[in-house]
């Protein structure tokens, strides 16, 4: 009798799709609008900021794969929670150099 009913709530959950977090960034130089994929996570990036979602990673891990393809990391938040400062410098130990970015270090 619990058999039957086992098969059905194990069915039940795998059915039930994963809840993804979502992921914010800002990088210091502007990406252009389109999108950046990098490690488990598709961007998409305007002016202003790159968004994205994605279901298995952290949130450390994502900012430093956006910061090799973006460039340095201005804010970062992860499910409405910031990284930290020690945690940006991190991330940001992973940019990429933008030719921006050395034309504004140069000033």
């Amino acid at each position: 009798m619990f058999r039957p009913l086992l098969a059905l709530s194990a069915f039940a959950l795998a059915a039930t799709p994963a809840v993804g977090g979502s992921y914010s960034a800002k990088p210091v130089v502007p990406a252009q609008s389109g999108k950046i994929i990098a490690r488990d996570i598709v961007w998409a990036c305007g002016p202003d900021a790159c968004v994205g979602s994605t279901q298995n990673s952290r949130p450390l891990v994502l900012c430093q794969g956006l910061a090799k393809k973006a460039g340095r990391i201005e804010s970062f938040v992860a499910n409405g929670k910031a990284l930290s400062s020690d945690e940006l410098a991190s991330c940001n130990g992973f940019a990429r150099n933008t030719g921006d970015e050395a034309l504004a270090n140069a000033r």
